[in-house]
């Protein structure tokens, strides 16, 4: 896949092209992406995907601090690499940009620039100002750019319409399973291995405190995990805790994500980690001491060698 930072200087040849944020890059998303790269190969042309950064969201919104998602940047361009996808063609994200009018950006940019001829869209698409670009306005600019397009549905599940925030809700609910299954990948963080208290050394259960990448990226609900973790190449179980530790701590405004990785024990301080998120064990709990709490890690392990390995 080659990857284009704006729609400057293309030298594409009448692609087949869709455009959306894609976060997470879900098997809805996939439905979409397998119906370019599809349609590409029966024109015997190029497939393309438009998306924007940062998150528009992150624009719009004054109060943006708290807001999360399930994929960065960088976890998009891998995603959709594996999509099959020829081109992705990412345009910076402004106030400026966002008062396009849809007709606009469809006749100086989609058509314009990009030279788009063929357009595929999801069922509840919409962009341009003020949300104004759907699937009819698309339609009637349509016919006056002689480009087509085309409307492809969503994946439907017994829990409904699969969307990005359906995907949301279910890992911060801790719903991990679902979510993967949503998905069609396990769901992961990236982050460095930063030092931390040092308190599970303490009862045999050193951990890795990761400090993430991304500052909006979507942490799963507070509990225990089994988790995958990869170092460098190398990838090995573990069990992970996302809380505020309350056995041992009383901030309540503290919150560590810590990963205990099974029959490994070296300094990786510095280091950079992805863990990738299989179980849901249980919740947060606080125990009476400290050896009540080492027990239930050592059940933890058990449980977590039992579904891994």
């Amino acid at each position: 896949m080659i990857i284009h930072e704006g729609y400057e200087n293309l030298n594409l040849v009448k692609p087949v092209a869709t455009l959306g944020i894609f976060d997470g890059v879900h098997r809805g998303h996939r439905t979409l992406l397998d119906r370019v790269v599809q349609k590409a190969k029966e024109e015997k042309s190029e497939s393309a995907v438009i998306t924007f950064s940062p998150h528009p969201r992150l624009v719009l919104e004054q109060n943006n601090k708290n807001l999360s998602f399930l994929t960065t940047i960088e976890e998009k361009k891998i995603l959709l690499a594996k999509a099959g996808v020829d081109h992705l063609i990412i345009i910076k994200f402004t106030l400026e940009f966002s008062n396009i009018p849809a007709c606009d950006f469809l006749k100086d940019i989609l058509v314009g620039e990009i030279r788009t001829k063929y357009l595929v869209i999801g069922h509840d698409h919409h962009f341009g100002r003020r949300g104004e670009g759907d699937f009819n306005t698309i339609k009637q600019c349509a016919k006056d750019l002689d480009f087509t397009v085309e409307q492809v549905e969503g994946y439907h599940t017994e829990d409904g319409m699969i969307s990005s925030s359906l995907i949301r809700g279910a890992i911060l609910n801790g719903n991990i399973e679902k979510a993967n299954n949503w998905l069609g990948y396990p769901y992961s963080i990236s982050g460095q291995i930063i030092e931390g208290r040092k308190l599970g050394r303490k009862i045999g259960f050193p951990t890795a405190n990761i400090k993430p990448y991304s500052e909006h990226k979507l942490i799963p609900a507070n509990g225990v995990y089994a988790v995958e973790v990869q170092l460098d190449k190398k990838v090995m179980s573990g069990m992970l805790s996302i809380g505020s530790n309350p056995t041992v701590n009383t901030d309540i405004n503290f919150r560590s994500i810590e990963v205990h990785i099974l029959n490994f024990d070296e300094d990786i301080y510095g280091r950079n980690i992805i863990v990738i998120f299989r179980k849901r064990l249980r919740d947060e709990k606080k125990f009476g001491n400290i050896q009540e709490l080492a027990e239930q890690m050592e059940q933890d392990k058990q449980e977590t060698l039992r579904l891994l390995t």
